[in-house]
């Protein structure tokens, strides 16, 4: 039986706790936090950015211990070097242009070849690697989750601002991140061998030099037997990264549940997943996407109780029910996006948005 072990990836913002523009923190958070997590906690492309990352763990329970202990170490070594860390898709007014790029070959090379799209790509997002034991039944439940993707993306929507404008989007991050090449919803693979066979192609002829460059929503990862979700901005709140986490895990288990028994899901291309994912982006949860089946827009959040049914059956198996509930709170309370635009609106004020990101990032996290 497939265990659907978990990693949680988060990229929070470095801020300036007097002016709170991004800053960079010259990697001092980075090298502090190793002596104590090892290499759960790396630079970024952007100094102002800081990723950590849980080792290996087998529930959300085990996963939600080192979510917030991760976030409590970064946020306590910031405290201690004049910092403070935010956690949302995109920082409300800072430029990239005032940012440093990291000072490492990888990075560089990347710049190099990506110009402004790379320099330009101050962004914060939340990676989630469900564990299978083939990369076969992993394309496989990667063909079919891509159709849930905008469902959970829309749940996740923290960015709605971006260099001091409103965007007028809930999630403005991946209209930044669009400019990269290979990002975005990815097309259906029949096999193992056939995507394998793709990713040999662009590195013979010099597109790549290593799959890692392929930035897609969801892929099969190149090196750890996961399947990795990437479209959700960094949320606020550890219990929204937690509900995200737990969907996602669910997702994979109900999928393979399903063809254990013979059956699967409908999978539908990239262009019509598309049209969710943009409906997403630009409404939340407060928009409709399209219910292909039925072929009919409905709302998004009638659509999410419907995914939540949809897992029902495994979410008591995995013991992800707490974390799963959490979303209806979500649907309540309004997505970090919604959240945001409501302090805005309070004094159009953008200072106050920050402060607002850095009080709730360290929510239940006990500095």
């Amino acid at each position: 039986m497939n265990k659907f072990t978990l990693g949680v990836e988060e990229e929070f913002m470095v801020i300036d706790p007097v002016s709170r523009e991004l800053i960079s923190h010259e990697q001092k958070i980075v090298e502090a936090a190793q002596r104590v997590h090892e290499d759960q906690v790396k630079a970024e492309m952007h100094q102002a950015v800081v990723e950590v990352g849980t080792s290996i763990c087998q529930n959300t329970a085990e996963a939600r211990t080192e979510v917030t202990k991760l976030r409590r170490t970064v946020a306590t070594l910031a405290g201690e070097l004049g910092f403070r860390i935010g956690a949302a898709g995109t920082h409300p007014f800072s430029h990239w242009q005032h940012q440093l790029i990291t000072d490492h070959p990888r990075y560089a090379e990347i710049v190099d070849e990506l110009q402004e799209a790379a320099r330009s790509n101050l962004i914060f997002g939340l990676h989630v690697h469900v564990g299978f034991q083939s990369r076969e039944m992993a394309i496989h439940i990667a063909n079919q989750v891509r159709y849930f993707l905008p469902h959970i993306y829309a749940l996740s929507t923290n960015s709605p601002f971006w260099e001091g404008r409103n965007t007028g989007y809930k999630s403005f991050r991946t209209k930044v991140f669009d400019k990269f090449p290979r990002t975005g919803i990815p097309d259906y693979f029949l096999s193992i061998e056939e995507y394998d066979n793709y990713i040999k192609l662009l590195v013979k002829t010099n597109c790549i030099d290593n799959a890692k460059k392929i930035w897609w929503d969801v892929r099969v990862h190149p090196f750890f037997e996961t399947i990795e979700f990437r479209i959700c901005d960094c949320p606020m709140l550890v219990d929204e990264t937690m509900a995200f986490t737990a969907l996602f895990q669910a997702l994979c288990a109900k999928l393979y549940k399903l063809r254990q028994q013979n059956m699967k899901f409908i999978t539908y291309n990239r262009a019509l997943i598309n049209e969710n994912k943009w409906r997403a982006a630009r409404y939340g949860i407060d928009g409709k996407l399209i219910d292909f089946g039925k072929e009919t827009e409905v709302n998004t959040r009638s659509l999410i109780m419907e995914l939540l049914d949809f897992v029902d059956d495994v979410v008591d198996e995995l013991g992800s029910r707490d974390d799963i509930n959490y979303i209806t709170k979500i649907l309540e309370h309004g997505t970090g996006a919604d959240r945001q635009l409501q302090v805005y609106q309070k004094n159009q004020n953008f200072v106050d948005v920050v402060d607002y990101i850095t009080s709730q990032t360290l929510k239940g996290v006990d500095i």
